[in-house]
This record gives C-alpha cells, structure tokens and sequence, in this order.
C-alpha cells in the first residue's frame, strides 16, 4: 500500500478518568501500520490523571492532540461531535479509551472501503478482560467483508463502535445525539441514521478490535439497555409500539449471542 496517495484520518477518543487504561489504547494507535493518522483525546473532565498521561504521549509525538473539556458532559455523545468539529481528516475512526486496535487496523479498513468506494466500514471485534486476551494475530491485506443493510443493523446491532471507519461529512450531517437519555446507545443510533441515508456499509471479517470487558460498564446492564433501547426505537422515525417491542427483543437476544457466544461482534 503506498501510503503516500492516502488521506488523512482522524481518530476521536473520548477519555474520563481513564489513567490506568488509556496509554495502552494510545500505543495500539502508534503501532499502526497506516501512519497518516492524528489523534484527539478529548477529556471529560476527569478527576484523575488522565490528562497527564495523555500529555506525556503529546510530548513525543505532534499527531496526538489533548482537548480539556472544562465540565464533564455525562456522556461521550459531546466529546465525540467536538472530536469530529475538531478533526482535519476527511474520514474519521472512532476508539474508546479502554480498547485496543489490531495494528492493521487502519490500512485494512481502508483499503477496504477505497477499492469498494463506500463512505462506512466496521470490522470484527473480540472480547478481552486483560491484555493476555488480545488478538493481533496476521490478517489479510484483502479480507472478506459483509454488507450491513440499515434493516440489519436495525435488528439487531452489528457494529462495535472502536471499529467504524466514517467518512467525516455524514457525522456532522448525522451527529451523535446528546440527551443524556441516549447514553450508551448514541453511538448505535447515530449508525442507524447514516445507514438509513447510504444504504449500506461494509464490514470486514477481520478481528481488528480488540474490546475491553470492564467491571460495570454501563453497556453490561442489561435493563438500562433494554429500557434505553425501547425508547431508541419508539421515537426512531416510522416507529410503531410493536417495531419497537420487536427491534427490543431482537437487540437484546443479539447482544446476548454477540457477548456469551461469540464473544465479541
């Protein structure tokens, strides 16, 4: 791949009190082989020292940048659209601050979405509670890949949020939503909305994710879940109580197949 004829790629990850985690996630970004890349930290306000481990990465390296938010927002719906308003790259990636990319990550994805000129792309993840569970394992420069249909991604969630490539124009066109009553599933709304605009996108089958299982983490409660994905799908445009009750249940049953069975997306 001749890095020289690529784009730039903004990479947005929210951070709050994330100090014992963060500098792992930043190195799974520096050990990429596709190196037209610039990071945003943006930090919600946290009470530990996150911002100095963060600074201690600026330090060496001009492509990472920390934004201090000056009040915590809740929520990582805000941090992320400051991210995307702050990016200068024409394609954005999404990483949490406890998750770990494949070092390949980027050039796989793509290479992926350029030589099949789509504007979205995700790609498998795995499930880790600690770093002995990582997969870094060879991937194909070309691999496989399935397309992710808006009625697909509407029954039942396909897309690990850390995985997601995007092009920069839809997530301004298609924000993430900031009432607080959308924590947790933002992200999984704002994929629904650009689905509905582009059809369809691409989804590599490649583990080039690596997801941190972390003790409480608001995704891993399973009646907010319920309670917020309910709601989701009752104010979603064109939604009737049973659509709602429907896309409910079949969320729910995919999650629980995408964590206890196959462990990750």
């Amino acid at each position: 791949m001749n890095q020289t004829e690529e784009v730039l790629v903004s990479i947005v990850m929210p951070s709050y009190n994330a100090e014992k985690l963060i500098g792992r996630t930043i190195e799974s970004v520096l050990s990429q082989s596709y190196v037209y890349w610039e990071l945003l930290v943006i930090d919600d306000c946290s009470k530990d020292s996150t911002r100095d481990v963060v600074n201690d990465f600026v330090k060496h390296d001009s492509r990472i940048r920390l934004i201090a938010l000056d009040k915590n927002n809740g929520a990582p719906a805000t941090p992320r659209n400051i991210g995307v308003g702050e990016a200068k790259g024409e394609w954005v990636a999404f990483l949490d601050a406890d998750d770990i990319w494949h070092p390949k990550k980027l050039e796989v994805q793509l290479h992926s979405m350029a030589e099949l000129n789509v504007p979205f792309s995700s790609s498998l993840s795995r499930n880790f509670k600690d770093d002995k569970g990582i997969y870094n394992d060879e991937v194909d420069d070309a691999p496989a890949y399935e397309n992710i249909t808006f009625a697909m991604q509407r029954f039942k969630g396909r897309i690990a949020n850390s995985s997601v490539v995007v092009r920069r124009d839809l997530l301004l066109k298609y924000p993430f939503n900031e009432d607080i009553r959308y924590k947790a599933v933002e992200d999984y709304h704002c994929w629904l909305r650009i689905h509905k605009e582009i059809g369809y996108s691409i989804k590599v089958q490649s583990v080039l994710l690596n997801y941190r299982i972390v003790e409480g983490q608001i995704s891993g409660s399973k009646l907010y879940m319920l309670k917020t994905m309910f709601m989701l799908h009752q104010e979603f445009s064109g939604s009737s109580l049973f659509k709602a009750i429907l896309f409910t249940i079949s969320h729910a049953v995919g999650g629980f197949i995408n964590k206890f069975v196959k462990r990750g997306f």
